[in-house]
């Protein structure tokens, strides 16, 4: 999607945000914040990357494991490391087909600010 500073968006997905105890420690219940889907604003500035998600991550660093030590390990060790990428493989794929995503702060209409937004909740209009 690429957005940039400026552009007017719209919220595609409902956002809970918050935590439903106290963050002083007093476990008091205080509620949540809720974006309802629909929410227009406009994009302040792009803040940077979202991160992989932690089976991309994951994947990775199996990957260079094998192709660093792979060559070293015990035949069943790479038999099961191997098993594990294999499972990871098609959100590494997942995730090359999509791209990187950027993260934006966004400045609503009725006056909350949301930073470090996932990009992919929100819409151009």
């Amino acid at each position: 999607m690429a957005l940039v500073a400026g552009v007017r968006v719209k919220l595609v997905t409902d956002l809970v945000l918050g935590d439903a105890t106290e963050a002083s420690g007093g476990g008091e219940p205080v509620g949540l914040l809720l974006l309802g889907a629909g929410v227009e604003g406009t994009v302040e500035h792009v803040t940077g990357e979202v991160a992989p998600p932690d089976e991309v991550r994951e994947y990775e660093r199996l990957r260079a494991l094998r192709d660093d030590y792979g060559h070293t390990m015990p035949g069943e060790s790479l038999k099961r490391l191997e098993a594990e990428i294999a499972k990871l493989t098609p959100h590494w794929e997942a995730f090359q087909v999509r791209g990187p995503r950027s993260s934006v702060r966004v400045r609503f209409d009725n006056g909350f600010v949301l930073d470090g937004a996932d990009e992919q909740v929100l819409t151009a209009l």
